[in-house]
């Protein structure tokens, strides 16, 4: 899996068990994302991400922000 093109640049790659995931920077934009493959259950997406937050990403990648509360029961 790569995501990076001429405009983007990886800053920081993992995988395990099937999930790859990739720290991308957009120099254009000047934008960060997370992009997820899971090659097992064949789904991906990808997620813009803070500055301050990418690394938070990078190993904790959800669509739900690190920093959500949990729905109260």
């Amino acid at each position: 899996m790569s995501s990076a093109t001429p405009d983007t640049r990886e800053l920081a790659a993992r995988e395990s068990n099937g999930l790859h995931v990739l720290l991308l920077w957009h120099p254009r934009q000047d934008e960060l994302t997370v992009s997820v493959e899971d090659t097992r259950a064949g789904n991906r997406f990808q997620l813009a991400v803070a500055r301050d937050r990418a690394f938070d990403a990078f190993y904790h990648p959800s669509p739900t922000p690190p920093n959500a509360s949990a729905p109260r029961r």
